[in-house]
């Protein structure tokens, strides 16, 4: 039950405390909890960004429906999807998977030549949709990872993905900017929701079985 005592514990921050820091430590294991999460045909059409240099942080609030809470967190993670799928990306993900496995190149060629089948042809907004959604496995995570080492996290959809993404030039990476979380220890004295009963559907409505 110690995942769920962890997801008990963990809410939505809404302050932060400008002068606690996470340690490295704790930054490296709640990436490395994004890593090692699922992605379709395990493509990892992602990357993920830690930013904790402040004058960064700042530019990155234009527009941000909290920009206290961008500025005062100790860290925030950029979840960043491919703008699209292309021939180059998806071999070089399974030429590394055989490489790695001890594998003759081209072992997957008749699989990597359906993934290209199904997303070359595809408009780029329609390749970024998928792209994106991969990206919230990782969020989901990487906030798991952190409620379990006592770190508290928000995330977070209210921001400026252009401004992001200009201020982190994604787009000359290839990326668009999805989902922040941001990182550091809540300010109990002005984290609002911190005191507050977590509240969630009930299980016999949440849950529907066909037994």
């Amino acid at each position: 039950m110690s995942l769920i005592n962890d997801l008990q514990w963990r809410h939505a921050v809404k302050a932060y405390d400008p002068t606690k820091k996470v340690s490295k430590e704790n930054i490296d294991k709640i990436v490395e909890a994004a890593r090692l999460a699922p992605t379709s045909s395990g493509l990892q059409p992602f990357r993920v960004i830690v930013v904790e240099n402040q004058q960064l942080k700042e530019k990155m609030t234009a527009n941000a429906l909290n920009p206290d809470c961008m500025r005062e967190c100790s860290h925030v993670i950029i979840f960043a999807a491919w703008n699209r799928y292309t021939a180059e990306r998806i071999d070089r993900v399974y030429d590394f998977t055989t490489e790695e496995r001890g594998l003759p190149q081209g072992r997957f060629v008749n699989y990597t030549n359906k993934l290209k089948s199904i997303y070359l042809d595809q408009p780029e907004e329609a390749n970024f949709v998928h792209t994106a959604r991969q990206t919230y496995l990782a969020l989901g995570l990487a906030l798991a990872q952190a409620a379990e080492l006592k770190v508290d996290t928000t995330p977070v959809e209210g921001f400026d993905n252009k401004v992001i993404d200009e201020v982190l030039g994604l787009n000359e990476l290839g990326l668009k900017s999805v989902s922040l979380m941001y990182v550091g220890y809540a300010d109990n004295t002005r984290d609002w929701l911190g005191a507050m009963k977590k509240v969630r559907t009930p299980k016999d409505e949440f849950l529907v079985e066909f037994k």
